[in-house]
Formats: C-alpha cells, structure tokens, sequence
C-alpha cells in the first residue's frame, strides 16, 4: 500500500502545531509534527509505544524526569504510559511512529 504526501490531511493540534498522518495500519502509524517556534507540548501519557526522530530544528523533550535538548538526527523512545512533553526550540520538524495506531489521529 502507498501513502501520498499530497493526500495527508493536516489538523491544527495546537496554535503553531500541525499533524499529518502520513502512513498507517492496523499496527503501526506514521505520523509528521511540524512545530512553530516556542510551541510547548505538555506531559501527557497514552497507552502507545512512540519512537520519534527530530528531522529539523531543536526541541526540548522531556521523558519522565529525564529532560534533553534534540537536534537533527536524534532520536527517541517514549514507552506507554511514560510522561513526556517537549518545547520546540526553534521551528521544527518531527516524525513519530504510534504502536498500535493512535485512533485519536485518524
């Protein structure tokens, strides 16, 4: 199956944050986050497996008491139910993958 960039839908999650679901089945989802400067995503906690990777810019992640700045290249893991948040830095792009799928972004 193929996901054509054209065809994500981009949903305002917040003022300065875009979400495109880029990709997905019944067991994995692709997702793109592109962050203005300065958006802040509080903790929060869900019952899916995330692994991310920043592509452009920077962002303070925080990871249950752990807190790190990222830059391109870098990535991350956040397992369910683990607190985690981040504050872009500087305009940014970041591509997480869900498991299972995050029926909340469909």
């Amino acid at each position: 199956m193929f996901f054509l960039n054209k065809d994500a839908n981009a949903v305002e999650m917040l003022p300065g944050l875009v979400r495109r679901v880029l990709a997905t089945d019944d067991t994995m989802m692709l997702a793109e986050f592109s962050f203005e400067k300065g958006v802040e995503v509080p903790q929060h906690t869900h019952p899916h497996d995330q692994v991310g990777y920043v592509v452009s810019g920077r962002m303070r992640m925080v990871m249950g008491e752990q807190e790190i700045e990222c830059g391109p290249g870098d990535s991350y893991h956040a397992p369910p139910n683990v607190p985690h948040g981040g504050t872009a830095l500087q305009a940014s792009v970041v591509i997480d993958v869900f498991s299972p799928p995050r029926e909340d972004y469909r």
